[in-house]
């Protein structure tokens, strides 16, 4: 095995996260390990709704606050809320100065939309639904611009060296043959940025390859994972057979679109009096409830938004017409799709995680902000935050000093990466621990996963993503309530109080797995 050791901060990620801290690290050394050519292929680049922040002289970080602490249903850190919408102004600015082109008014003032269980419009956008996008554009552009970056590309982290108190190094391989024989690098500090789970779902809105592996990894080498059973399925997944799902962002909402049945019923208003901006977990078990019963949901933009969608959502646009929907005269056909991982590796306010040497920020960190429900489009602002505070933190550590690049070579190997297991760990997670859950589906789903691990053991990509399945179904199965995104059928009510959250271990999570397995044998 080739063993390397750099004074480079090693970034594992090259989304929204990932390039922001690089970027805040400078002229601290870095090197980024990429899965896909920069830019392409994250979360970050797809998201449409835009950042939170309150811009508006009517609007205060406050009243933000108040609303992620809503939204969350009892689950999120007052501290982190506040500490986080204090943030985003500066944050938005910084991005504009950075080249990325939100809109604007003719005053110079931000447009901002209207999202779900906001108390006003907020979210700052670009183009209606190409935020992600042109974020990604800008600061890439600045990247690429940026010496103290290295970039190594169509590279993959598959685990991290660690005592299980600290990490000294990650293994690498190649995306082309990540059972191949790994190259072990070892940095001057280790951030985890790899994006969130949805992709252990059959329907999911993220790139399909974002199944969980970031988590599954810091979680074998010893993490503290919190809330991992809150998954938040986004409402406004365009049904239209693809994998991954369009997205239909909620600003269409925003923007006076309905949610009506094959009847052309209307029926968020006979669920929550604040209809389709009701928060995303009641919309999204709406639309599933209504799947189920036949009752074919859609997204009605006819009346709201007419003929401008193509001017003013360009890629919900794109989507409908690439699938034979007109958007303009017809209604679109709706699922709720695995979206965001509220859950993930427990941080503090630095970003640090349990382990010594290891940072982590974005989808794969839970920070304490999302509670059970994350508030629309706080989670880009999240991973702006938090990049930025983990940068801070490795910059007391690091010392900016010229280092050479790293020169990586992978051994050939083959490219083993059991798509057919993958699918059938994808139809266990969605069948019994989706949008509604209830125990004895949770324990199929633990067996099923414990089996199709034990068939695979020798791949560390797919021990990954059973272990962050293991980690969601497990504390599913644990938390005896409905909260948020997190819905169990045999326990419909949210206990009264304060929300508590969950923290587990791996090893805590397959000692469950284990007696389940073991009983339904």
């Amino acid at each position: 095995m080739q063993r390397l050791a750099t004074n480079r901060v090693v970034i594992i990620g090259a989304g929204l996260a990932a390039v922001y801290a690089a970027l805040k690290l400078a002229p601290r050394p870095v090197v980024m390990i990429s899965p896909e050519p920069l830019g392409t292929g994250t979360s970050s680049a797809w998201a449409q709704g835009g950042v939170a922040a309150a811009m508006a002289p009517t609007d205060s970080a406050q009243a933000h606050a108040d609303d992620t602490m809503r939204a969350g249903s009892g689950s999120v850190l007052r501290e982190v809320a506040e500490f986080v919408t204090r943030s985003a102004r500066e944050h938005v600015l910084d991005l504009s100065d950075l080249g990325t082109g939100f809109d604007r008014r003719a005053d110079g003032s931000f447009v901002q939309s209207r999202e779900a269980a906001h108390s006003a419009a907020r979210v700052v956008r670009v183009k209606g639904d190409q935020a992600g996008a042109e974020i990604m554009r800008a600061m890439i552009a600045e990247l690429r611009r940026t010496s103290s970056v290295q970039v190594v590309e169509a590279a993959q982290a598959v685990a991290l060296e660690s005592d299980g108190a600290q990490v000294t190094g990650v293994f690498l391989t190649s995306i082309d043959a990540p059972d191949a024989q790994p190259v072990l690098l070892r940095g001057s500090a280790h951030v985890l940025a790899t994006g969130g789970s949805s992709g252990l779902y059959e329907q999911t809105t993220n790139p399909a390859h974002i199944r969980g592996q970031g988590i599954g990894m810091a979680a074998r080498a010893g993490a503290r994972i919190a809330d991992a059973e809150f998954v938040q399925f986004h409402p406004t997944a365009i049904d239209v057979g693809e994998d991954p799902t369009p997205l239909a962002t909620e600003a269409l909402r925003g923007e006076g679109a309905a949610l009506i049945d094959k009847t052309g019923h209307r029926f968020m208003a006979d669920i929550h009096p604040d209809g389709e901006l009701a928060p995303r977990d009641i919309v999204a078990r709406a639309v599933y409830l209504h799947t189920q019963s036949g009752l074919r949901p859609a997204l009605d933009t006819r009346a709201a938004i007419g003929a401008e969608i193509a001017t003013l959502f360009p890629s919900v646009t794109d989507a409908c017409t690439r699938n034979g929907v007109n958007p303009v005269s017809e209604t679109i056909p709706i699922t709720a799709s695995a979206h965001y991982h509220m859950g993930g590796v427990v941080t503090d306010m630095t970003g640090r995680s349990s382990l010594a040497g290891l940072w982590v920020c974005g989808e794969a960190a839970c920070t304490g902000l999302h509670g059970a429900n994350r508030l629309a489009s706080n989670g880009l602002l999240e991973a702006l935050v938090f990049a930025r505070a983990c940068a801070r933190d490795i910059a007391e550590v690091v010392p900016a000093e010229n280092t050479p690049s790293v020169d990586i070579r992978f051994a050939l190997g083959m490219n083993n990466t059991h798509e057919q297991t993958v699918s059938a760990l994808r139809r266990t997670m969605t069948s019994h621990a989706g949008v509604v859950r209830e125990r004895a589906g949770l324990e199929i789903a633990l067996s099923d996963i414990a089996a199709l691990e034990a068939h695979h053991a020798e791949s560390e990509v797919f021990l990954n993503m059973t272990a962050t399945a293991t980690l969601i179904t497990a504390a599913a199965l644990i938390r005896e309530e409905s909260r948020g995104a997190h819905y169990r059928s045999d326990f419909p009510e949210t206990t009264p109080g304060p929300g508590q959250r969950s923290i587990l271990t791996l090893s805590e999570a397959m000692a469950l797995r284990d007696r389940i397995a073991k009983d339904a044998t």
